[in-house]
């Protein structure tokens, strides 16, 4: 494992967190400012996001996630968008791409700024994707994609460990 990439190493999904601790608005941008610099198909830029500080609007939002009810105790939430009106070709799948690499770079910088997250899915659940939507009451071109939760994790994370499998590597066919 090469400790040059432990930024990424040491990801984890955090589901517990130190309640009732602010994130700094400086940290926060620090977050935005990694997810924007993620790439993005044409350069279309196809991705929104909400932040959520609000602890009503955290529990009302964890409410709709099956898996993901400690959103209400997370100090921040980020619910990912895309929108369909900036998507290169019109393309669903250019701006799940689009989402889901800002999605990394916000776990990556997440971590790295020794805080914790986890992915909650929204997309494809129709049902997730209504109660979302009817939340925050999103136009008809803006898709939610997933939720992030945020904080400072309640417990040591464990070291940095790679997951790679020789088996999920094909080389030149299949």
């Amino acid at each position: 494992m090469n400790t040059n990439l432990n930024c990424i190493f040491n990801r984890r999904s955090v589901r517990s967190y130190i309640q009732g601790k602010p994130i700094p608005e400086e940290t926060i941008k620090d977050i935005m400012d990694a997810a924007m610099a993620c790439p993005s198909a044409c350069n279309t830029k196809a991705y929104d996001f909400i932040l959520l500080d609000n602890k009503d609007k955290l529990k009302q939002v964890s409410s709709c996630l099956p898996y993901g009810k400690f959103l209400a105790t997370a100090s921040l939430g980020i619910v990912v968008c895309g929108n369909m009106d900036k998507v290169n070709a019109g393309e669903l799948s250019y701006l799940l791409q689009d989402c889901s690499a800002a999605i990394e770079n916000i776990l990556i910088a997440v971590s790295e700024l020794e805080l914790g997250a986890c992915w909650l899915g929204v997309h494809p659940r129709e049902e997730r994707i209504a109660a979302i939507k009817n939340i925050f009451s999103l136009p008809n071109n803006i898709i939610p994609v997933s939720v992030i939760s945020i904080g400072y994790p309640d417990k040591v994370l464990p070291k940095a460990r790679t997951q790679y499998d020789e088996n999920k590597i094909h080389r030149n066919e299949w």
